[in-house]
C-alpha cells in the first residue's frame, strides 16, 4: 500500500510539472505571437523604413524575445550615430558647391575624403555585428520567418542602400581635388570672381571645362544615390 502511496505521489508530482511545463509553453507561444505581430503590423506593413520603439507593455509582453528586436534598434541607433550624422557633417564642411570653393577649400576637401574612409569602417562594423547577432539568434519558424524579413529591411537594405553612396562620393572629392590643384598651378590663367571664371589659355579652358562637366556628371551619381536612399525611407 505505501508503495502504491509512493507512486501516487510521484504521479501526482509529475502531473504537477506538467501543467507548469504547458503553462510556460503557453507563454513562450504568446510572447513570440505579440512579437510577430508587432514586427508585420509596424514594420513589414508599414511603407519605407520603420523602427518603432515598443512601448514598456509592448516590450514586456515580447518576453527574451524583445533582445531579438533590439538586433535591429541597436544597429540603427549605432549607424545613426557612427556614419549618418558623421557624414553629415562631412558633407557640411566639404561638399563643394562653387568653383570658388574648389579653388579655396583644399585641406576641406581633402579632410572630408579622408573622412569618408572611417565612415565606411563604421559601418562595416556596425553590419558585422548586426549579423552576427542575428545569426546567434534562436527562433522557431514561425517567427523566424518574420523577423528575417524585418531584417532585411530594416538593416540589411539601409546598410547596402548606404554603402552605394560612398564610392560615388569618394570620386566626387577626388575630382573637386584636381580642380582645385588645376585652379592654383594655372592661376596666373584662370581668374575666379563668385561663380564667373575668366581663362586666359584657350588650352587650359578646354581642360577646365572637361574636368568640370566630369565633376557634373559623377554629382549626379550621388543625387541618384540620394534619391534612392530616400524612395526607401519613404517607401516610393
Amino acid at each position: 500500500m505505501r508503495t502504491f502511496v509512493q507512486r501516487l505521489g510521484a504521479l501526482s508530482l509529475l502531473l504537477a510539472f506538467s501543467v507548469v511545463l504547458v503553462a510556460c509553453g503557453n507563454k513562450e507561444a504568446d510572447q513570440r505571437a505579440a512579437f510577430i505581430a508587432f514586427l508585420q503590423t509596424r514594420v513589414l506593413d508599414k511603407p519605407g523604413l520603420r523602427v518603432p520603439t515598443p512601448t514598456a507593455e509592448e516590450k514586456a509582453s515580447f518576453g527574451d524575445y524583445a533582445q531579438h528586436y533590439a538586433v535591429i534598434t541597436d544597429f540603427n541607433e549605432g549607424m545613426n550615430q557612427s556614419v549618418s550624422k558623421p557624414m553629415n557633417e562631412v558633407m557640411a564642411k566639404g561638399a563643394p558647391r562653387s568653383i570658388t570653393d574648389l579653388a579655396s577649400r583644399h585641406d576641406d576637401l581633402k579632410a572630408a575624403k579622408e573622412g569618408l574612409g572611417g565612415l565606411r569602417t563604421a559601418l562595416d562594423q556596425q553590419v558585422a555585428k548586426a549579423d552576427a547577432a542575428h545569426a546567434q539568434l534562436k527562433q522557431p519558424d514561425d517567427l523566424k520567418q518574420v523577423y528575417d524579413k524585418a531584417y532585411e529591411k530594416t538593416v540589411t537594405a539601409p546598410a547596402t542602400t548606404f554603402k552605394e553612396v560612398f564610392p560615388a562620393l569618394d570620386t566626387v572629392f577626388a575630382s573637386a581635388l584636381s580642380i582645385g590643384d588645376f585652379l592654383q598651378q594655372n592661376k596666373s590663367k584662370i581668374q575666379v570672381s563668385g561663380s564667373s571664371v575668366t581663362v586666359s589659355d584657350p588650352a587650359v579652358q578646354a581642360e577646365l571645362n572637361k574636368m568640370l562637366q566630369q565633376l557634373n556628371s559623377q554629382s549626379a551619381a550621388i543625387n541618384a544615390a540620394q534619391q534612392k536612399m530616400q524612395a526607401m525611407v519613404r517607401g516610393g
